[in-house]
């Protein structure tokens, strides 16, 4: 018996995405983990770096490991920093790339304090803080600013 063929169009792989998103929101970390993997294998070389990006962010997620956690993060991050100020100006997800910024950010600083290593994070989170202008005044951007002060107020009681 052979696997069905998954679709594979830009707008198909975010509905994908999106639903091991909700797979891992409902805690089921594993299943999650497997069709973030899935995803990549099919986006290696040749799929579109916000997907990338969007993919190894929430993949970061269903890590066990810092370490694969913090892998996972600069994953995310590299593929943001991988599209070029053109298709960031142009590119239709170039508010969404802005946007991510702090919240690549956030992540990285707190993978170093799972990692216990506070100065690490003080870096990662002083880059968060110097695009936090990027985000508009909605609910996300309120939950990474908070996200922010508090990581700021556990790394200074360190």
């Amino acid at each position: 018996m052979t696997e069905p063929q998954q679709e594979t169009s830009p707008d198909a792989i975010m509905v994908r995405i999106g639903q091991a998103i909700m797979l891992h929101r409902a805690g089921d970390r594993e299943e999650a983990r497997n069709r973030f993997a899935l995803l990549w294998s099919e986006t290696t070389g040749k799929g579109d770096l916000f997907q990338r990006c969007t993919i190894a962010h929430y993949m970061a997620d269903t890590q066990d490991d810092p370490d694969a956690e913090l892998e996972w993060d600069l994953r995310a991050l590299a593929a943001a920093d991988a599209l070029t100020e053109e298709e960031v100006e142009w590119g239709e997800h170039s508010l969404a790339v802005r946007c991510l910024y702090p919240s690549l950010y956030l992540n990285i600083a707190a993978d170093h304090v799972k990692l216990g290593e506070p100065s690490a994070a003080r870096r990662e989170l002083r880059r968060a803080q110097g695009v936090l202008g990027s985000l508009a005044d909605d609910e996300y951007g309120t939950g990474i600013k908070a996200a922010v002060q508090r990581l700021e107020s556990r790394l200074n009681a360190v």
